[in-house]
């Protein structure tokens, strides 16, 4: 008989295909301790109990402390920073405070940031305006304005208005400086002092090109109230000027009386081309002779020509002219700087006094003239100055050797540019008096250099 060894859990696969499993042999069976398997499973659970609580507690106890732990730091760090704001702040503060003071000093010295910029606003110029006012004045112009149609010459008479600034005085005369066309072709010349009184004044020298001229007064002729009142005025370096620095404006503006404008120094060294031609002659068209100004916003208006323009120390820095720029701008003034013209006025201040003689008294050369002015020097290349067109007979001029066609550019040594410049020099002087003139006489080679002396004679028809 065969034994039946196919296992009872015989697996099928598709196909009935049989797998067989190789039989094990079975294990023995171990004998069953009674009544241990359920404490042993107690005991386990409690164990495991004790050890969660246990770990649970640390872990609780780990996380508090932790916890406490940040907040007390984070607020540690809170409290600590507006400290730290504080000190860099301060650190910051303190050294602003030190570049202010240390610029402050290399600018000043020891004076405060505060001082210097307040040293550069002007709201009161009052004091400096006390100390100069009583050495500025007005002049009075009284002149003989000559005109010419169709050859033929007419006289009329007006009147002109500037400034002037009193700057010396000697034995006899008080002296003053003013511009050239203030002054020019003056038949009467006076001025006004602060106190409203005045005074006859003559011209004692003028540069034309220049602008400039000194007027005198005679000491006899002021009263010694005025004396007391007047002043003279101090003259500073224009030199030392820089652009944006204030200045004050003090003249006869419109020819009401003193007034006072204040500015700034709007630019240095304005090379500016003038004409050496007053505006009273319309006529005359003179040359241009380029100088160099101050250009300030100050109000220069009609009547300040002559005046004063000073620093804030009451030092005259510039001697204003309303003849440059004009009314053609508006906030642009000029004045001839001061180191500019002092050498001149110095100069000028030497020359003896002109004093007009009595008309019945005036000396008269002789002749005819006719202006040679800038234009027709240029287009004929002869010298500026008086072309003599005719000669009388007899007369001082005739006896000098003086012809038709000479050109007269200088009576002693005064620059002679129109009829009305030699009719002004020769007011100075009588008849029988002898002056050098300066003329220029054609050849063939051009005009030639000469200079003969004119004995003046009497009033005639002729000039």
């Amino acid at each position: 008989m065969y034994e039946n060894n196919y296992p009872s859990d015989n697996t099928y696969t598709s196909g009935n295909t049989y797998h067989y499993e190789q039989p094990t042999a079975p294990k023995p069976n171990k004998p069953k301790k009674e009544g241990t398997g359920t404490g042993r499973k107690i005991a386990l659970g409690i164990c495991c109990g004790l050890l969660f609580g246990i770990f649970a507690g640390l872990g609780f106890e780990a996380v508090t402390t932790a916890t406490g732990f940040v907040k007390e730091k984070t607020q540690v760090e809170t409290s600590a920073e507006p400290k730290a704001e504080e000190s860099s702040e301060a650190k910051i503060e303190e050294t602003i405070t030190q570049e202010v003071t240390e610029d402050a000093e290399n600018s000043i010295g020891t004076a405060s940031l505060s001082e210097n910029i307040q040293a550069t606003t002007v709201t009161d110029v009052t004091s400096v305006v006390k100390e100069v006012m009583p050495a500025v004045v007005s002049v009075n112009n009284k002149y003989v304005e000559t005109t010419s149609f169709w050859g033929q010459q007419y006289s009329s008479e007006g009147n002109s208005t500037g400034s002037g600034i009193i700057v010396g005085q000697n034995d006899t005369e008080l002296l003053l400086v003013t511009n050239y066309h203030v002054v020019e072709s003056a038949e009467e010349l006076s001025v006004q002092f602060m106190d409203g009184t005045q005074a006859q004044a003559q011209i004692k020298g003028s540069d034309a090109d220049k602008d400039l001229a000194v007027i005198a007064v005679q000491l006899s002729d002021i009263d010694s109230s005025t004396k007391e009142q007047i002043a003279i005025a101090k003259l500073g370096d224009s030199n030392e000027l820089t652009v944006g620095e204030p200045v004050i404006a003090i003249g006869n503006a419109l020819g009401y009386g003193q007034s006072v404008t204040t500015g700034v120094v709007s630019a240095l060294n304005r090379a500016i081309a003038v004409d050496n031609s007053s505006s009273q002659k319309a006529n005359y068209q003179g040359d241009s002779e380029v100088n160099t100004f101050i250009q300030t916003d100050a109000a220069i208006n009609p009547g300040n020509s002559g005046g004063a323009l000073l620093n804030m120390k009451g030092e005259v820095i510039g001697i204003n002219s309303n003849k440059i720029g004009g009314s053609a701008v508006e906030g642009m003034g000029y004045a001839i700087p001061i180191s500019d013209a002092k050498p001149i006025i110095e100069d000028l201040m030497t020359k003896q006094t002109k004093l007009k003689v009595d008309e019945n008294s005036k000396g008269y050369l002789g002749i005819t003239g006719i202006d040679v002015v800038a234009e027709y020097s240029e287009i004929y290349g002869m010298p500026q100055g008086v072309y003599v067109s005719s000669v009388s007979e007899g007369t001082g001029a005739a006896k000098a050797g003086l012809i038709k066609g000479d050109i007269i550019t200088a009576l002693n040594g005064e620059e002679i540019k129109s009829m009305d410049d030699l009719k002004n020099e020769l007011s100075y002087y009588a008849a029988g008096t002898t002056v050098e003139l300066t003329i220029m006489q054609g050849s063939p080679t051009g005009y030639q250099a000469k200079t003969v002396e004119v004995t003046l004679g009497a009033a005639t028809s002729t000039q």
